[in-house]
C-alpha cells in the first residue's frame, strides 16, 4: 500500500509492545488502529499482576510513549524500581491507553480471528502487494466484522498459548481430562487462588524464572501454613544454572529470584526432581496420581494441584492467509531464529534487532514483541520497543531509521549493533560497543 494510503495500521494486541508501537506510529503522523481482546490494556498482564518482574521501570517505559505521556504532566515511576504486573498497568499502560492521543484508535474486547488480504487468498500474488489488509474480528458481543488496513503490526504476544507437560511438546496422558487441577503460568497462590493452594501439595513444573515465582511464593505461602507442600520438577534438568547466577546476573532482581530459590532447596522447603518426565496423569481418590521417570528411575507419587510454567508458543491460527516465512525450529523468522534459538544461544548474546530481521514475504506485515520470539523463551519489553521504532519508521517511509537499530533507554544513551557509538576499551552490549552496566543488562535480559 501507498504511504498515503488514508487506511490505519492495524495493532494487534495493547499491551506494552502494541502500545509502543501505536505511540511510534502516532509520532510518525500516521493513524493506528489498535484491537485488543481483553476488556483493558495490558489484560494479559492482569493475569500476572501479583508478580514482581526483575527489569527495572527504566526498561519497561517505550521512549515514544514516555514522551506522549509526559506532553501531559505524567511522571516517570522511580526508574530503577521492579515494578509488578499491576504497578505496569496502573502507573504505564492505563493512563497509555486512555492518552487522547490513544483512546479514539482503541478497541477493546475486539479479538482478530483471521488477517487476509482484500479479495486475495494466500495463492494468489498478482496485486498482492497493493491491496489492503482485510482484519477480521469479533466484538464483545460476538458479532463479527472487517476492517480494512494498509499494514498489519501483531502484538498479540503468546500468554494464550501456554506449552503443555509433556517432553515432546504435547499434553501428557490425563493432562487435558484433569485441566481443572492444573494451572499454567503463575497463579495468584499467595491472593486471589490461595485457598487452592494452601495445605495442600503442589508440583511446580519447569526451569525458568516463571517457574521460581511460582515456586517462591508456594514457600511463602508455606511459612503461613505449613502443612502446604512443594515439590519442584525440572523437565530436562538444569537448575545450576537457574540458581547460579545469584549477585552475577546482569539484572539483580532475576539473580535474587536464583538465590532465593537456591536456599529453598538447600533448607528443605521443597522436594526437587531432576529431570523429570511425566508420563500419565490420573484421579487417584482426591488426589492426582503423577506417573513418569525421574532421574532414569520409575517414578509414582500423588499431589493436589500442579502448576505448569514450561513457557509459551505462538499461535498462527489467524494467520493463515498470510504468507509467512517461519524458522522450522524456533517458529520466529529464518533471521532472527539464529540470533535467540536457546539451542545456540544464552541471553547474553542476544543483539536488538529490527525491520530486517521481522520481515516476512507478506509485505507491510510484522510480527512483534514476545510472538515475534516464537517458542523462545528469553524476552526483553526494551527489545520489542526497538523492534516497533524499527518497523514503524519502515512504515513511515523512512528506511534509514529503520535499520539504524538501536537500543533506547532513559539517561542511559544509546546501545547500537554498530560501532558507530564509542566505548571504553573492551565495553560491550551483546557483542557490540556499548555505554554503561545498565545497557548491557538491557540487552541481555
Amino acid at each position: 500500500m501507498t504511504l498515503k494510503s488514508p487506511l490505519p495500521v492495524a495493532v494487534i494486541g495493547a499491551g506494552p509492545v502494541g502500545l509502543a508501537a501505536a505511540a511510534r506510529l502516532l509520532e510518525r503522523d500516521v493513524t493506528p488502529l489498535i484491537f485488543e481482546r481483553g476488556a483493558r490494556a495490558g489484560a494479559t498482564i492482569a493475569e500476572w499482576a501479583h508478580v514482581r518482574v526483575f527489569s527495572p521501570w527504566e526498561f519497561n517505559v517505550d521512549g515514544a510513549a514516555r514522551r506522549l505521556l509526559e506532553a501531559g504532566g505524567w511522571q516517570m515511576p522511580d526508574p530503577e524500581h521492579l515494578p509488578t504486573g499491576g504497578d505496569l498497568i496502573r502507573d504505564y499502560l492505563a493512563p497509555l491507553a486512555a492518552h487522547p492521543a490513544i483512546a479514539p484508535h482503541l478497541r477493546l474486547n475486539s479479538e482478530v480471528t483471521a488477517i487476509t488480504r482484500q479479495d486475495r487468498s494466500k495463492l494468489t500474488s498478482e496485486g498482492r502487494d497493493d491491496a489492503p489488509f482485510v482484519i477480521v474480528w469479533r466484538d464483545g458481543e460476538g458479532a463479527r466484522h472487517r476492517t480494512l488496513a494498509r499494514a498489519v503490526i501483531d502484538a498479540s504476544g503468546t500468554w494464550v498459548r501456554p506449552n503443555p507437560i509433556g517432553r515432546d511438546g504435547l499434553p501428557v496422558e490425563g493432562e487435558v481430562e484433569n485441566a481443572e487441577r492444573i494451572a499454567y503460568g503463575i497463579p495468584d497462590v499467595l491472593g486471589s487462588e490461595r485457598a487452592k493452594y494452601e495445605g495442600q501439595h503442589t508440583l511446580v513444573i519447569g526451569a525458568g524464572h516463571s517457574a521460581i515465582n511460582a515456586a517462591l511464593d508456594l514457600i511463602e505461602l508455606q511459612d503461613q501454613a505449613p502443612d502446604t507442600r512443594i515439590t519442584w520438577a525440572t523437565r530436562s534438568g538444569g537448575i545450576d544454572r537457574l540458581v547460579g547466577g545469584g549477585l552475577n546476573d546482569a539484572l539483580p532482581g532475576r539473580g535474587l529470584l536464583g538465590l532465593r530459590a537456591a536456599e529453598a532447596l538447600r533448607d528443605g522447603r521443597a522436594t526437587l526432581l531432576s529431570p523429570l518426565a511425566v508420563r500419565r496423569l490420573s484421579a487417584h481418590g482426591a488426589a492426582l496420581r503423577v506417573e513418569g521417570k525421574a532421574a532414569g528411575a520409575d517414578r509414582r507419587f500423588d499431589v493436589d494441584r500442579i502448576i505448569v510454567a514450561t513457557g509459551f508458543r505462538p499461535d498462527l491460527t489467524m494467520l493463515s492467509e498470510l504468507r509467512l516465512r517461519l524458522d522450522p525450529v524456533v517458529e520466529t523468522t529464518p533471521k532472527l531464529a539464529p540470533l535467540i534459538d536457546p539451542n545456540l544461544h544464552s541471553c547474553g548474546t542476544v543483539r536488538p534487532h529490527g525491520v530486517t530481521e521481522l520481515a516476512h514475504p507478506e509485505k507491510e506485515f510484522f510480527i512483534v514483541g514476545m510472538k515475534s520470539y516464537g517458542r523462545a523463551p528469553t524476552f526483553l519489553m526494551a527489545t520489542g520497543y526497538e523492534q516497533v521504532r524499527s518497523v514503524v519508521a519502515e512504515l513511515a517511509g523512512d528506511p534509514a531509521a529503520a535499520r539504524e537499530v538501536r537500543l533506547e533507554l532513559p539517561e542511559t544513551g544509546v546501545c547500537r549493533t554498530g560501532a558507530s557509538q564509542p566505548a571504553a576499551a573492551g565495553s560491550t552490549c551483546c557483542g557490540e560497543p556499548r555505554q554503561g552496566q545498565i545497557e548491557r543488562a538491557a540487552c541481555c535480559a
